[in-house]
Order: C-alpha cells, then sequence, then structure tokens
C-alpha cells in the first residue's frame, strides 16, 4: 500500500487498488462498478450476477474506509454512471488493462506480483486471524461445493461486516507503520469524522 500512494499513478487508480484489498473482489467486479450499485446509507455495495463469476449478485459490505473512498470516487468521476470512467470517455469505465499497467510501471522489490494477490493475502491474513472460513469465501464469492453448497445459503452480512471491518483497519495499521515516508491523505468525509 505504501508503493501505491508513492507512486506516481492516478489518485482514482490508487483508491481502485486500495479498494480492491479492502473489498476482496476480483478487478472486473471493481472496475465496471456503477454508481447505482453503492448504497451510501446502508454501506453495501450489490453487485449484479451479470458481473460475478458465477453469475450469482455478491453484496459486499462496506468497512467505514471503503466508504469513505467510494465518496471521494464520487467527486472524481466528473459526474459519470461508472465508479471509474475512463479518461478520454465518462461514458465507459476505465480499461481492464488499466490498473495492470500501473502495477507494472511501479518501482518495486515485489516478484511476480498480480493484482488476483490481493483476494489470497486477504484470505490468508483473515484465516490466520481466526475469522471463520465460510465468512472469507463468502466475501471472496466463492461457492460451497457438494451436499453442504446445495443446503448452506447463508450470506453471513453481519459477520462478513465486522470481518471486513477489522480487515481494512489492520490493512490502515500496516500503512500508518510507513506513513512518514509518504503522503496518503484522508479519504472522504465519513473517515475524516471516523463514522
Amino acid at each position: 500500500m505504501r508503493a501505491i500512494y508513492r507512486s506516481s499513478m492516478r489518485r482514482a487508480h490508487k483508491l481502485a487498488l486500495h479498494l480492491l484489498i479492502l473489498c476482496m473482489v476480483r478487478k472486473s467486479e471493481l472496475i465496471e462498478a456503477r454508481w447505482d450499485e453503492i448504497d451510501f446509507t446502508r454501506a453495501e455495495w450489490a453487485i449484479p450476477g451479470s458481473r460475478m463469476k458465477k453469475d450469482k449478485p455478491h453484496l459486499v459490505p462496506l468497512s467505514r474506509q471503503a466508504l469513505a473512498m467510494f465518496e471521494e470516487l464520487r467527486d472524481l468521476a466528473s459526474g459519470s454512471e461508472w465508479v471509474f470512467p475512463s479518461r478520454g470517455d465518462l461514458k465507459r469505465p476505465i480499461a481492464k488493462s488499466t490498473l495492470n499497467v500501473a502495477v507494472r510501471a511501479w518501482e518495486i522489490d515485489v516478484r511476480d506480483f498480480v493484482i488476483h494477490d490481493f483476494r489470497r493475502t486477504a484470505s490468508t491474513h483473515l484465516h490466520e486471524q481466526g475469522f471463520h472460513s465460510d465468512w472469507i469465501e463468502k466475501a471472496l464469492a466463492h461457492e460451497q461445493k457438494g451436499v453442504r453448497g446445495v443446503y448452506n445459503r447463508a450470506e453471513y452480512l453481519a459477520q462478513r461486516r465486522q470481518m471486513l471491518q477489522w480487515w481494512a483497519d489492520f490493512v490502515d495499521a500496516q500503512i500508518e507503520e510507513g506513513r512518514g515516508k509518504v503522503i496518503i491523505g484522508p479519504f472522504g468525509k465519513a473517515y475524516r469524522s471516523g463514522t
């Protein structure tokens, strides 16, 4: 995260990469997000099934930090229906390759890094902290297999909300260790007020 905020990439792209970490979604699910999917009052992001890997809608509870980032992105979107509009055409989202190109431009000593590694990192840390595997798998929008998958339709929304807030606070703590070396800036009004 410190490398992201130290880089010269556009602010919206920095926030996109940060949101990939916090929300545990796939890159395509994020870059094609529309504002009508974000419920600022309920602090939830409803991703339609048409954009999900298994064609099943996915609800992401938003941490305070993620919600504040979406607030900031709303101002950066210049009235576009897309959360991440293309620089040349506000009626289209950024290209699928945009964030990959931004990551490849980093001057960071992380071997063979790909954006999808954010999901693996989140899953690993959350499992190590003892969060229930069902909550983590549901946050990753993975479906259970076999008989258990047929019968277990739980969404674990309250548990995932608590877990994702813990995760966002954990990521913040990692950034704080190097805050004197990089200017990250606050994210929107909600984050500044701590609500």
